[in-house]
């Protein structure tokens, strides 16, 4: 299993508000682009598992935001997975603007897996690595 990668985000003029700051909400489309990449990097589609009915959720998260982004910033998102279970898998976020290497926000979720009726369910051997 893969268990860490890097993705590069350029920050997108409507994700500012009027002081020019990535908001705050933006900050957890850019975790789950990372999870998404994570995802892809060890050749699972995101896509794929949702059409077998496989489905993660965000059961935990929680942010600290250290600078702040703006518009036309080249940020470097690093996520790790932290921890698995049965039915859960932990994520550590760490985001940097790349032109200083300034830390921009640090972040942690916990996502539960669960099929389309809601129902937690384990998670696939092949997001884990192991078939």
């Amino acid at each position: 299993m893969i268990e860490s990668c890097q993705t590069e985000i350029r920050v997108r003029y409507p994700e500012a508000d009027r002081s020019g700051a990535v908001h705050h909400s933006r900050y957890w489309v850019y975790f789950e682009m990372g999870r998404t990449e994570l995802l892809r990097a060890q050749g699972v589609d995101y896509r794929d598992l949702e059409d077998q009915g496989v489905l993660f959720v965000v059961a935990k998260c929680s942010a600290k935001y250290r600078a702040p982004a703006r518009y036309d910033d080249i940020l470097t998102l690093s996520t790790r997975i932290t921890r698995t279970g049965r039915a859960r898998i932990d994520h550590a976020y760490e985001l940097n603007r790349k032109s200083d290497g300034i830390l921009i926000a640090t972040a942690e979720t916990t996502l539960a897996c669960i099929n389309t009726s809601g129902q937690i369910i384990a998670i696939p051997d092949c997001v884990l690595g192991t078939s």
